[in-house]
């Protein structure tokens, strides 16, 4: 990935655009969460439930702060040492995070992402990001850029290009508060 195309991407997602980047484990979709236009969109692509819920990708912290409860010093410290990397945490969401990011939950899924990619976005956008993998609800993910174009050709705004960087499994979904995993990673 290279200036121009940092700077294409990010113009897209300010203008409401979707956007298709690599992560650790498959490609991701991605979007501005404070477009609820934009977000609607992708989940039409995906044909996903708004009730599930959408994960939140950051740079830093900072990036998420606004959509999460103020926390305990003992769940921030056990969150933030797991970050940067593959861990996606279940939190309280602050109540004006709006439905189409929470679904049905009264929490909300976060990762602060060491992908380089990712990160160097959520940079220059100076904002977290929608992120969810790239497929159509229930069907595989696509795991490179090529994939994404076969399964969604010119509905997506823009595709970053790039590698993956993890093991090939999508991120662990941890819930803060209880410490149980919801998903594996």
């Amino acid at each position: 990935m290279n200036h121009w195309q940092l700077k294409q991407a990010s113009a897209y997602i300010q203008q409401g655009g979707i956007l298709a980047y690599p992560t650790e484990a498959v490609y991701g979709l991605g979007c501005d969460p404070y477009n609820p236009d934009a977000v609607l969109r992708l989940l039409k692509l995906k044909q996903r439930s708004i009730d599930k819920g959408l994960i939140l990708v950051a740079a830093n912290y900072d990036q998420l702060d606004p959509f999460v409860m103020p926390l305990s010093n003992a769940i921030k410290r056990k969150v933030l040492a797991s970050w940067p990397g593959p861990i996606t945490w279940i939190l309280p969401a602050r109540p004006e995070v709006p439905h189409h990011l929470t679904g049905r939950h009264t929490s909300i899924a976060i990762r602060v992402s060491a992908h380089p990619v990712i990160k160097a976005l959520c940079t220059k956008i100076d904002q977290a990001l929608v992120s969810t993998s790239a497929n159509i609800s229930a069907r595989p993910s696509a795991r490179s850029a090529l994939a994404v174009h076969a399964i969604f050709g010119q509905k997506i705004d823009y595709i970053l290009p790039g590698k993956l960087s993890g093991t090939g499994k999508p991120s662990e979904i941890r819930d803060a508060l209880s410490g149980a995993i919801i998903r594996p990673g």
